[in-house]
């Protein structure tokens, strides 16, 4: 709960939290928990209460991967199946905005993005027949003692930027509702096509928003560069909005975000998260669980997080808030201003008593 020498949260390990209906609200550790969720916003929360999934029916990894488990159930459940070993082999990320931008029609959206797909989907193979040849000649005998093979790991597809590429083929933001409907035709697309990667080829593939951090900014300068009058979100450094989030300066009203994102966020099956923006800490840690409840209970998406805004003062370490020159620094240094004035002036009165 204090945080680093400097008062900063730790990043990393990333500790997930599943809300079940038996979720124990009351007990010292959920205390504990929603303090640190409300200072630092460090905890990722798995929703079991609005849907119907079963804690054992999902593994999550990280900041973003879940893998859906419920098709492994054939291959890797039963009497000795091992379905704990899953995981995502590789991750291929659909630059949606240049799709939206060339194509001149439904069709040749569709066609376009079907052709990406079919690319993803051929390089995440070659990935896997090439780690699948090392890991039988011996070259990953950690991997081979533990996992023994790989074949409950999904080939993973994503996304980057739904936000823009409806402007550039609607000239609608994925806020208005005739675009974000068609942000759900397209995301059940992708979905159905890759149903079919994984009838055809008995690979295991999944939709995933992909986090795209470097990605976001990557593809816009290069598209921005070959097709200047792209859309793109900036205005001197261009970047793409993450995967099919609002863009980032929408709303603050963290509910009006919920009612945008909750069917896109369900139609991923291999990761996806909210992340509720707060513009500070919530001094009430019962507050806080009563927005996690509330959150976990009216909405079906199945990760979130509670994410306040804070600064960190190398001198005076947490600011809740964001601040871009510490109040107690400066505070101190008017203080100090002050304090140097007075003395001027009294050697100021000295020297005129003297002169008299």
């Amino acid at each position: 709960l204090e945080g680093d020498a400097n008062g900063r949260g730790f990043a990393y390990p990333i500790p997930t939290y599943n809300i079940t209906r038996d979720f124990d609200w009351e007990s010292s550790n959920a205390k504990l928990l929603f303090e640190m969720t409300s200072k630092f916003g460090t905890p990722y929360f798995q929703n079991f209460i609005n849907s119907d999934l079963n804690p054992e029916d999902v593994r999550s990894m990280c900041c973003r991967l879940q893998l859906d488990k419920r098709e492994l159930r054939k291959r890797g459940g039963g009497l000795f199946g091992s379905d704990e070993f899953t995981g995502s082999l590789g991750v291929v990320t659909i630059n949606l905005p240049r799709i939206g931008y060339l194509a001149s029609s439904e069709a040749d959206f569709y066609g376009r993005l079907g052709r990406m797909m079919d690319l993803a989907s051929e390089s995440l193979m070659a990935k896997r027949k090439v780690i699948n040849h090392l890991l039988d000649a011996g070259l990953f005998p950690y991997t081979k003692r533990y996992l023994k093979h790989l074949n409950n790991h999904f080939n993973t597809i994503g996304l980057v930027g739904m936000n823009e590429c409806l402007l550039n083929f609607t000239g609608n933001p994925i806020t208005e509702n005739s675009a974000r409907n068609f942000a759900l035709d397209i995301l059940d697309f992708m979905r159905s096509r890759m149903a079919d990667y994984q009838e055809e080829t008995g690979e295991l593939f999944n939709l995933e928003a992909t986090p795209a951090e470097s990605t976001s900014y990557r593809l816009a300068k290069h598209d921005r560069k070959h097709y200047p009058d792209i859309i793109t979100s900036g205005d001197k450094d261009p970047f793409y909005t993450n995967s099919t989030q609002l863009p980032v300066d929408f709303t603050e009203d963290i509910f009006d975000a919920l009612d945008m994102q909750d069917d896109l966020q369900t139609k991923y099956t291999g990761g996806t998260v909210f992340h509720g923006f707060l513009g500070e800490r919530i001094k009430d840690w019962e507050a806080c669980r009563e927005l996690v409840k509330t959150i976990a209970a009216g909405y079906h998406l199945p990760y979130f997080t509670i994410s306040p805004v804070f600064s960190v003062c190398p001198v005076h370490g947490y600011l809740e808030g964001e601040h871009f020159q510490c109040p107690k620094c400066q505070k101190e240094q008017e203080s100090a201003i002050d304090k140097e004035i007075a003395g001027l002036e009294t050697l100021k009165s000295k020297l005129e008593e003297a002169v008299k």
